[in-house]
């Protein structure tokens, strides 16, 4: 089941005698369990019926010793395990996941890594009445796609410009993205399409000077706008970090490359290839294929694989005390390839 399907079997109180979640992403680990906290008891059978404990400080038994009582004057027991990852013991619970109550739920939350389903106790889970879920960090192309589902869940839109200033700036830590659009949602009027400019007023990225802006002015040759947002970068330093800036002006150029052997191919396999959302971004990477023949596209690639090198102090000391002057020297010579 994927995470909205488990959200969606919560909310229809579908509920498994144990989950087991595990993964990288902690983001949907604490969705899930946050949510069997907070709705499937009430306020007041809380009391009695739900016990919150942390591997750290936990031993086996007092988490099956839990699991084991029966509710009081309510339909289950929620028995929590947050930061299992840091339990001694845990694989000692297979005494009570190979026999659970149908009255209790209990919540195993093992973050920040994957969990070895080749041990004995991974198969041991894997062949439990558990239900295990493995929480996986999104790839830099889903994220524009789960940013317009989580807004779509809230009765918000979003702008597909809009939607890649995000992706660019946040990231993948959906930890942080889901704090900047909340704050979004929380400052606009129910069912608002999100625009650029309502993410400069309200988170900071600025929908002029940012690295979306940047690239979409190299891409057609703009010199000054060019300049004026890498001036920007330089006085602003945290805005437009240099690792950054190679990082999505190569991925940039990488589809752009790639769109040059697809000229044939139909604009569904083009999308497909470039792993791109709609046709509204694919118009910009077509315009860029036009001021970027082939070869100076691997001109390009070959500049930005030099200035990675660069940023990261190889062949050049004081990166730090010349990092404006690189960012500057290589959006000159991208300008003039």
């Amino acid at each position: 089941m994927t995470f909205s399907e488990i959200k969606k079997a919560l909310k229809a109180k579908k509920y498994q005698p144990v989950y087991f979640l595990h993964g990288t992403e902690s983001y949907f680990i604490d969705a899930i369990s946050n949510y069997i906290e907070k709705n499937v008891l009430s306020e007041g059978e809380k009391a009695f019926n739900q016990t919150v404990l942390y591997g750290k400080e936990t031993e086996f038994k007092q988490v099956i010793d839990a699991a084991r009582r029966y509710p009081m004057m309510a339909s289950h027991q929620v028995v929590i395990l947050k930061e299992a990852q840091e339990m001694k013991t845990l694989k000692e619970l297979m005494r009570y996941i190979d026999n659970p109550l149908d009255t209790t739920i209990l919540v195993i939350c093992h973050k920040h890594k994957k969990f070895d389903s080749r041990t004995k106790f991974g198969k041991a889970i894997g062949k439990s009445k558990a239900f295990v879920f493995e929480s996986k960090k999104l790839y830099d192309n889903q994220l524009p796609d789960w940013i317009v589902g989580y807004l779509k869940d809230k009765k918000f839109g979003i702008e597909p410009p809009a939607t890649a200033m995000m992706a660019e700036y946040l990231g993948t830590d959906l930890a942080k993205v889901v704090n900047e659009l909340d704050k979004l949602t929380i400052n606009l009027p129910p069912k608002t399409t999100i625009t650029a400019q309502h993410i400069q007023e309200n988170i900071g990225i600025s929908k002029d000077y940012n690295i979306f802006e940047l690239q979409k002015a190299l891409g057609q040759r703009q010199v000054t706008k060019s300049n004026r947002i890498v001036q920007y970068f330089v006085d602003n330093p945290k805005k437009g970090p240099l690792v950054m800036m190679i990082g999505v002006l190569y991925n940039y150029y990488s589809k752009i490359y790639m769109l040059h052997f697809l000229k044939k191919a139909s604009e569904q396999d083009i999308l497909k290839q470039l792993k791109l959302r709609s046709s509204y971004f694919l118009k910009d990477y077509r315009l860029t294929a036009r001021y970027y023949n082939r070869l100076q596209t691997e001109q390009v690639l070959s500049l930005l694989k030099e200035y990675d090198l660069k940023s990261k102090g190889v062949n050049f000391n004081n990166v730090h005390q010349f990092e404006g002057e690189l960012k500057k020297e290589l959006v000159w010579k991208i300008l003039n390839v």
